[in-house]
């Protein structure tokens, strides 16, 4: 069942990355037609309207995409300098450690994430340009960052699991000389 989640998670992770990699393009695209159309409205062309609103949403989703995938990846930033000299069980209580302080962080924006959505859906806030609701580009980051919490979680039993191994493992090698 292990590795059933963890093929999972990691899959999910980097189909959402993979999405967040294709919104990049899209943004890029979008950014390329709206200043050539701004440049060259001498000849018949415009800027797309709205396309910083358009921008900041697919910006804030991408965002949210490449986080699971960071996080099982082992991609967040860490400090090596000092867990080397403490030596490996250190440094993998110190994985524990961290994964559980990410897991209250991805936890903490989806909560503020949710409350935020309800906010702009109560007031019915919309954008400038476009007039499309602004609670959408919330709504739509919600289920992202409920993987990044769910992912977070699961590094959590992943460090744990790789302890328990690197202990064992330890004891094993120990037991032979």
């Amino acid at each position: 069942m292990y590795r059933t989640l963890e093929g999972l998670l990691t899959g999910l992770s980097r189909l959402l990355a993979l999405f967040g990699g294709l919104l990049l393009l899209a943004i890029t695209a979008i950014v390329v037609l709206s200043v050539t159309g701004r440049n060259l409205t001498d000849i018949g062309l415009a800027p797309i309207p709205g396309d910083f609103e358009l921008v900041e949403a697919a910006t804030a989703l991408a965002v949210f995409c490449f986080m699971p995938w960071c996080q099982m990846q082992r991609g967040h930033v860490a400090v090596d300098v000092f867990a080397e000299m403490l030596g490996p069980r250190v440094d993998a209580l110190l994985s524990i450690l961290f994964n559980v302080l990410m897991t209250g962080v991805a936890a903490f924006i989806l909560w503020r994430l949710w409350a935020g959505t309800q906010d702009k859906m109560l007031y019915n806030e919309t954008t400038f340009i476009l007039q499309y609701p602004v609670w959408w580009g919330y709504a739509v980051c919600v289920p992202v960052a409920a993987v990044f919490v769910l992912v977070a979680a699961w590094t959590v039993v992943r460090s744990i699991v790789d302890t328990r191994n690197a202990s064992a493992g330890a004891r094993s090698s120990g037991d032979a000389a």
